[in-house]
């Protein structure tokens, strides 16, 4: 059934293509992966706000069942709200790619901070977390850092320096001070291989991907 499932990808940068690809290859042979890329919808979400692209992410979304998707991701942590609750008139599951993350950070203990490279992220990151506290009725305090210099090595193509800069802030945290760290945004998670810091490390592609994946099989 896999084999005939097909997954729509709504992405803000074309780096996230193949760390989604290397993923469904390892741990869903067989699902069909369509990308689309927009990155005029962060940069725009940035400066103006998230509903400034409300109608393009309906849009991409409208797109992505049109042309055969059983389930939407969107892989970028600041519109992700947006395409989920844009979701709920879809004809197909839409989902964001945090979801899973939050709630396991929520499992992990009270004490969350969050990462983020890209400031238009943290309010979207810190919301889904405290919905998934109430959700699981878990009592949670969350706190937030944005990882200064990090996003214009991503912005160059220099992933490599953009993981170290992530990995450095993770390090930065220590067990006193938290019980889990997340990644608040999908560029983030390559940073996990190169860090020290014994505090669980969460990052949304893989756990993202599963979730997507099983929607896209199931229909639900």
């Amino acid at each position: 059934m896999a084999s005939r499932a097909t997954l729509a990808l709504l992405h803000t940068s074309p780096a996230h293509i193949p760390v989604f690809d290397a993923l469904r290859d390892s741990d869903h042979p067989g699902l069909r992966l369509r990308h689309l890329v927009d990155e005029d919808l962060l940069e725009r979400a940035g400066r103006h706000g998230v509903d400034a692209v409300t109608d393009d992410v309906r849009a991409a979304l409208d797109r992505a069942v049109a042309t055969g998707a059983h389930a939407v991701l969107c892989t970028c942590s600041t519109i992700g709200g947006a395409a989920e609750a844009l979701g709920t008139r879809a004809a197909v599951p839409v989902l964001r790619v945090d979801r899973p993350m939050a709630a396991a950070a929520v499992a992990a203990g009270p004490r969350v901070t969050v990462l983020a490279t890209v400031a238009a992220t943290l309010r979207p990151t810190v919301d889904l977390i405290e919905e998934e506290a109430a959700r699981a009725a878990r009592p949670v305090s969350v706190r937030t850092r944005l990882v200064d210099g990090a996003w214009r090595h991503f912005a160059s193509g220099d992933t490599e320096a953009y993981a170290r800069h992530v990995a450095a802030a993770a390090d930065a945290l220590t067990g006193t001070e938290t019980d889990v760290i997340v990644l608040a945004q999908a560029s983030m998670a390559p940073a996990q291989r190169l860090t020290a810091t014994t505090v669980p490390l969460l990052s949304s592609p893989r756990p993202g991907l599963t979730a997507a994946a099983l929607a896209a099989v199931s229909g639900h």
